[in-house]
Formats: structure tokens, sequence, C-alpha cells
């Protein structure tokens, strides 16, 4: 485990934290005025290996030959110039830092974005360290300037216990990321826990995963047409997919490969495997001769061996299979068909080297289209 410091003053700034993976949905922007929950579980800390935060460049500014050394290949509105690193904890594990009152409102809609930068400072020596993020449609998060705090080893006696499970381990507990989920508005009169102030849609995290996944199968398909699972993964996939792609022969063929599936056959071209939640080691088959498609372990558990949909929250002592009838809020329905991410599908495919073909890179410059045609 460690804790973060100050880099000016060494005070502490962090509980004694675990490192996992960085979510795939840590820069999501979802929705419009919906409030979204902490990203990071409590004790766990995840970093950023690409720059992320001000100063920003725009496109037009930045030749390809800088753009592609830093492996992104097709345009986008701007790249970020700021450092590499950025630690993301829970808002709750930080500590010895205070908000800089001049940056708390920076760039803000509902409460703080972190678009001037850092907006806490070290309450010891008054060194700009953080910054905080609460603001509407957006994760809630702490994130550590990586240029202005260190991490230091902590001496724990439960540190054996802190090893990443192995896949067999992940698999038996079981943690599914459920599909759909309510979502909340910013700001009810009426309470946050009411529900009229929610509605039931498809999970923000599963969106987000979806857009990664689906650049890789649309670099995968090598412009022919890909088959997925029909059932879940069907809806989440494959009507982009018959848009985006030509109909006809020798489709490829993509299938749930992972940890408790079966082995996956010769013949299948693309599999849909999970990443590890602390390591982000993606699982491989003992021979990989297919493309692999990363999935969040939750999502990819959650289609590898699904599960009956809960319509209702149910907590506390009851036997399985018995729902809370004293809920109220209203069972699930989904407002539209399910729709990707659109940014972290473009954050995705401009990293991958294939967006060059003009059919990719035809796709990426209709995204304002795409997203209109409800696929985003």
């Amino acid at each position: 485990m460690f804790v973060f410091v100050c880099a000016g003053c060494g005070a502490e700034l962090t509980n004694p934290l675990s490192q996992v993976a960085l979510p795939v949905h840590a820069h999501q922007k979802y929705g419009n005025g919906v409030q979204l929950p902490v990203l990071m579980e409590s004790g766990t800390f995840a970093v950023d290996p690409e720059p992320w935060g001000p100063p920003w460049r725009r496109w037009e500014d930045i030749h390809p030959d800088e753009a592609a050394a830093r492996g992104v290949y097709a345009p986008v509105y701007a790249l970020s110039d700021g450092p590499p690193g950025a630690i993301v904890i829970a808002p709750g594990d930080a500590r010895g830092a205070v908000l800089i009152p001049e940056n708390r409102g920076g760039g803000y809609c509902c409460g703080m974005d972190g678009a001037d930068g850092p907006n806490m400072a070290c309450a010891e020596c008054a060194l700009p360290v953080a910054s905080r993020i609460d603001d509407c449609s957006l994760w809630q998060a702490t994130w550590l300037a990586p240029n202005a705090v260190r991490r230091v080893p902590v001496d724990d006696a439960d540190d054996a216990d802190a090893a990443p499970l192995s896949w067999a381990d992940l698999v038996a507990e079981g943690k599914a990321t459920p599909p759909f989920e309510p979502i909340g508005t910013w700001g009810s009169r009426m309470g946050a826990g009411h529900w009229s102030n929610h509605w039931w849609s498809w999970s923000p995290q599963w969106e987000a995963a979806a857009g990664r996944a689906l650049a890789h199968l649309l670099a995968a398909s090598e412009g022919r047409p890909v088959i997925v699972p029909e059932g879940l993964a069907g809806k989440v996939f494959q009507r982009a997919l018959d848009a985006w792609l030509p109909a006809g022969p020798q489709a490829r063929r993509a299938v749930l490969a992972g940890p408790g599936r079966p082995a996956p056959a010769g013949t299948d071209d693309i599999l849909l495997v999970p990443s590890h939640p602390q390591t982000g080691e993606v699982w491989a088959p003992a021979e990989p001769a297919a493309y692999l498609v990363p999935l969040p372990f939750g999502v990819w558990l959650w289609l590898a061996f699904p599960q009956r949909d809960v319509p209702v929250p149910a907590s506390g002592g009851l036997p399985d299979g018995v729902l809370r009838d004293d809920f109220d809020l209203p069972a699930p329905c989904r407002r539209h068909l399910f729709r990707a991410d659109p940014t972290a599908f473009q954050h995705t495919l401009v990293r991958l080297p294939s967006v060059r073909s003009p059919w990719l890179r035809e796709i990426l410059d209709n995204l304002t289209q795409h997203m209109r045609a409800g696929f985003f």
C-alpha cells in the first residue's frame, strides 16, 4: 500500500491506498445534469498513463508525426500538454488539502470540474496538489497532480492479502456490473432518494465499456461483417456493427472467452475477454491467435455468466430469490436502445493504427451523424 505526500513539504495527502486499474469511464461525461457517484472504491487509487488536463493544444497546432509519437493516429479536438501520470482517488481518501478559493468554480456548471487546473492545495505549504471533481454528469473524484505529489510505501501487515486476485477467484467473487441502473438528477428539491428523481437507464459504465470495445471490434473486423453472440451482447454491439460494416459472406465471429468459459475454437476470429480490475491485464488464451477485445471484468462477467435482471434493489438478510417490496423505485424500463459512449469510442479508435484505413476513418469522421442516429 501507499500514501501520497506533498512534493513540497512531505505532508501526507491521502489515506493508505492500493493500486487498481484505471476505470474505462474515468473521464466520461454522461448526460446533462446527471448526478454520478464516486469513481473509485475507498482505499484504492489508479494512474492515468496519458497526459490529461490543462494546458490543451488544438489539433491544428500539432504535427501528425508528434501525435503519432504519442499514439494518436487520427484527428481529435485537442490533446493535453499536461504531465502524464495523474492519480485518481475517492474524495473521502484525501486528507491534508484545502480548496483554493479563486479556483473553486473554474468552468463549473453544478459543481467543480477542474477545468482551470488544481483547485486544492496542501494545507501545510499551500502548493496546488489536486483537483476535486463533483460537477454534474462527471464521476466524483479527486485527481492528484503527478508533479505535485510523491508516492510513499506504507508498511502494512495486510499487504500479503492485497496481492491481485486470480482469475478464478474473481469469477468466484462474482462482482458483476449490472447493465442498467437508476440514474439520479442533480439538485432535486424532493431529495436524492425519491423515485421521481431517478429513471432506469443503461449503465454509464456499460456505455463506456462498449465504446472502447466497439472501436476494437471494428478494427478486428478488417472491413468484414462481424457476428457477436446473441442476447445481451447482440443488443450492445450488433446494431452498430450491422450499420457500419458491409453485409455478405465471410463474416468474422466474435465469442465470449475467459476464465470459466469453454476454450475458444480455432475458428473464432475475435474474443471478447475480461481485463483484470486490479492490474489491468487482459486475459488471453494459451495460444492467442484471435483478436482480443477487452471488457471491464464486471461487464464481461455479466455477459459471460448472465444473471437474472433484478427489478428493484434488494439488501439485508433476505433469502436468495426474495425481493424487497418496501422500496418505491419503479421497475426498470429502458428509455432507448443501447448506445455506446462516443468519447470512449473516439478515444480508443484514434489510438489504434488501423484507424488510418479509409473506411474506419470515415466512421470516425461521421461520429456526429452516428450520434444523431442513436448509436451513441
